[in-house]
């Protein structure tokens, strides 16, 4: 404690000493001095005012005083260091989820091994039908939040022997707004947007692959509210396309195509029943890309075998206008999903041509509890409702999908398929599953055997092991 001395602290204590001396000196000697000492608190009170010591008439210490007995400010380290901090928690979807405060971060991978039997008539002689395996799929990468709205997703993918960048972009996700930057799936067909991971059956409609159907650099928003969803987006091509470091009109650098895509969806739910009505319109310019080497072709059903049993010859298209319509519902354990889309190439020179596909499926959960998840336009994932380890075996799902490609027009002769596919799916936890689909796969049209017959029928039986977290 800060202690100040008064004149009158000061005096009592010279003046201890005087009695005593009062004794052993004459009296005017002894007075000479007690007026030296009341000179002396005299001065000591006026210095004491003069430097804000003294107190006031009311008794309230002396502004050094006062100051002098607060404690002295903390440094600022330990300022900050006395501030409540952010709380970093980690929870678990399937991999490690970090989070604190409005920022985030998860690490994502996907395993998925195909083993495959196509059938075909031996007169072919196609080395690609039989058995065929992969690695269909193995992908790894991160998400996560930076705060302010601002996320980011980023993945590497090993398929067909080469490394490829998928889901690589930034977002900003605001008030119902979401807005991606980057390598992202343009917005083309249900089918197409619900993740390989969650699909009814092993592999996509078939016009979705023999459209091209894929991820492209480009900027897209999207608008949600209610039951209502409007997406739209500007893209240019695949990052692979444009990293090509090849020349001529196919390499990367010479590469200018861009697209406009844009999907509605109204998605009510009425009572327990998720309901899903949506419609996609397409254009894009190839521009340097017009070469004469576009081609719409398929494979038998499975991705393993690189053989195509239709598809058009090289065109030189120039554009592309493509449209389709989503018809989809959810109640309890059954669904039911259903697609059109039309694809118009316009060729230089030629007449332009027009190309369809469409599907229509049904499933349904064997085990009680299980449902198919919805989520912002597509088809979700669901935990099963009594997953292995916790009394139960996990869900059980059939599914049943016609899927129809139609690759005629004018003076182009594709072929046409019809294929009807039957699928089991057992998901014994969260993030696992396995697959068995059957498909019989009626083709009209089709690459010709020796005898030049072109209508004939395949089978195809495919499994799969999937682990997505």
């Amino acid at each position: 404690m800060y202690r100040t001395l008064s004149g009158t602290a000061v005096a009592a204590a010279l003046l201890q000493p005087v009695p005593a001396l009062a004794q052993s000196v004459p009296d005017a000697e002894a007075e000479a001095m007690r007026a030296e000492i009341r000179e002396l608190r005299a001065r000591l009170a006026r210095l004491e005012r003069t430097l804000g010591l003294a107190p006031d008439n009311t008794g309230t210490p002396p502004p050094v005083a006062a100051a002098a007995s607060q404690p002295a400010p903390a440094p600022p380290a330990a300022a900050a260091a006395a501030a409540p901090q952010p709380e970093t928690k980690i929870g678990w979807k399937g991999s490690p989820r970090f989070t604190e405060g409005d920022k985030a971060f998860k690490v994502k991978g996907r395993i998925q091994a195909d083993a495959n039997y196509v059938s075909a008539p031996k007169a072919l002689a196609d080395e690609g039908l039989g058995f065929s395996n992969e690695m269909r799929r193995i992908r790894l990468g991160g998400e996560g939040s930076l705060g302010a709205g601002f996320g980011y997703k980023l993945e590497l993918e090993l398929s067909d022997n080469t490394v490829d960048l998928v889901d690589t972009f930034v977002t900003y996700d605001r008030a119902g707004w979401l807005v991606t930057l980057g390598n992202h799936n343009s917005f083309q067909s249900l089918d197409e947007l619900t993740g390989d991971t969650t699909g009814s059956v092993m592999e996509r409609a078939a016009f979705t692959d023999a459209f091209g159907f894929e991820r492209r650099l480009g900027l897209s928003a999207q608008y949600q509210r209610g039951a209502m969803l409007a997406q739209l987006g500007i893209f240019t091509d695949d990052i692979g396309a444009l990293a090509n470091d090849s020349d001529g009109t196919s390499g990367g650098d010479e590469n200018n195509s861009y697209g406009i895509d844009g999907r509605l969806v109204y998605a009510p739910k009425v009572d327990d029943i998720q309901l899903h009505f949506g419609a996609s319109a397409h254009w894009r310019r190839m521009g340097r890309l017009a070469d004469g080497t576009t081609r719409y072709r398929q494979r038998p059903y499975a991705h393993s075998t690189n053989t195509r049993l239709i598809g058009t010859p090289s065109m030189q298209v120039d554009q592309e206008v493509h449209y389709g319509l989503e018809l989809a519902g959810i109640a309890g354990r059954w669904h039911g999903a259903a697609e059109v889309h039309a694809l118009r190439a316009g060729r230089t020179g030629l007449p332009a041509v027009t190309f369809r596909g469409g599907y229509a499926e049904l499933g349904y959960f064997l085990t009680k509890g299980d449902s198919r998840g919805y989520k912002a336009g597509i088809f979700s994932g669901k935990a099963p409702a009594r997953p292995m380890g916790d009394g139960g075996i996990g869900s059980i799902q059939i599914n049943l999908r016609y899927d129809y490609l139609d690759l005629d027009d004018k003076d182009i002769s594709g072929g046409k398929l019809n294929g009807y596919i039957a699928a089991l799916i057992w998901s014994p936890i969260q993030y696992l599953r396995f697959n068995l689909n059957y498909a019989l796969l009626q083709y009209d049209g089709a690459k010709a055997l020796p005898s030049g017959r072109t209508d004939y029928d395949a089978h195809v039986l495919g499994t799969r092991f999937e682990l997505d977290f």
